[in-house]
């Protein structure tokens, strides 16, 4: 998702970008060491309790679908993002329910992955050969059975932006399970499964909706060219569908729920929607230790909301708990916004907690 301010924080750290010597030094030094990206990806789902401890007894079938759109524009790649179907693949079955996977074509569908994105949970799912089978031979819509499912949840990755739409199996799933008072669920570009499903009343089901999803803001400060790129903006064609757009703040979590409609805005949201949908089907969510980069994404919450003192004296608290490389990674996301103000107090939260660590 931040492989643009990937590109700019080492251009930042590297070319120099205006810095002197020491300051860019000092930025680098902000970055996690090396060893502690290769310990994360020999992660096993052994070494997760949340995934092999206190299983409830089955609960039903959930099903996940991923896009099988690889290309967009001229040339460049897509697919679904590997970090939203894994973390929502983990809690629904922590709780007891059984994932099948789904995408337009069947198949090994593309994917998209991220390593300044990736945590622990991302990398077992990837070392896992059953998992990785199941994703490998994912079931085609055409033979999917709504029936089959407690919920759906529609995965996000920009390629659902073209194949997602106006897919017949995408709109008859969605459409029977919210019209059997199921959950339907989506996240970050995962909405636009939603845009065209009528219910048999005739009414579109996104009208007068509270509806999250990657906002206008988040795409095009991303992807400058998105209105060319695209069939549409998300944000744009979820109002013009009727629904009451909730927007958060930008790359933060935000989850809508509006009885059983659950959807996120973008990847930061997984965990929460993902429990969300666990208890709308009725059950309490299994505790779970939310992970570093939630930790992180709190601390932007607060400093958001609150200010530079609060984020500081919320950090002090448990500054072991943070994942250091996604705040100054959002503080390179305030100097392109041309937010220096915010950039500044970013880098100086994250040596905050390099120095309490």
């Amino acid at each position: 998702m931040f492989k643009k301010i990937t590109v700019t924080l080492v251009a930042l750290v590297t070319l120099g970008a205006g810095l002197t010597f020491g300051a860019k030094s000092w930025v680098k030094s902000l970055l996690p060491e090396k060893a502690h990206f290769v310990a994360l990806k020999t992660t096993q789902v052994s070494d997760l309790p949340y995934v092999t401890e206190n299983i409830p007894a089955n609960r039903g079938k959930i099903l996940a679908v991923v896009t099988s759109t690889e290309k967009m524009g001229e040339d460049k790649d897509t697919g679904y993002e590997h970090t939203e179907l894994a973390r929502a693949y983990w809690v629904f079955i922590a709780n007891g329910f059984d994932v099948d996977i789904a995408s337009p074509k069947g198949g090994k569908p593309p994917v998209v992955i991220d390593g300044e994105d990736m945590g622990a949970y991302d990398y077992a799912f990837l070392n896992d050969d059953a998992i990785q089978q199941k994703v490998a031979n994912s079931i085609p819509l055409a033979d999917v059975n709504p029936n089959d499912y407690e919920a759906v949840y529609f995965v996000g990755g920009k390629g659902t932006m073209f194949d997602f739409p106006d897919n017949p199996h995408v709109q008859e799933i969605a459409k029977t399970l919210y019209q059997n008072n199921k959950v339907v669920s989506a996240v970050c570009h995962g909405p636009a499964a939603l845009v065209n499903v009528e219910l048999d009343n005739g009414e579109m089901l996104l009208a007068n909706k509270k509806v999250s999803g990657f906002t206008n803001d988040e795409e095009l400060l991303l992807i400058p060219d998105a209105k060319e790129i695209f069939p549409f903006l998300l944000e744009d064609k979820l109002i013009e569908q009727g629904a009451e757009f909730q927007a958060g703040t930008t790359y933060l979590e935000k989850v809508t729920q509006d009885g059983k409609l659950i959807t996120g805005q973008n990847p930061w949201s997984v965990w929460g929607l993902a429990e969300k949908v666990v208890a709308e089907l009725g059950y309490q969510p299994k505790t779970r230790a939310r992970t570093p980069e939630e930790h992180a994404i709190e601390l932007l919450m607060t400093y958001d909301a609150n200010g530079f003192d609060a984020a500081v004296n919320e950090l002090k608290q448990q500054p072991h708990v943070y994942q250091r490389l996604l705040i100054v990674m959002h503080s390179i996301l305030a100097f392109m916004q041309f937010d220096i103000g915010k950039g500044i107090d970013l880098l100086s939260l994250a040596n905050q907690l390099k120095l309490l660590n």
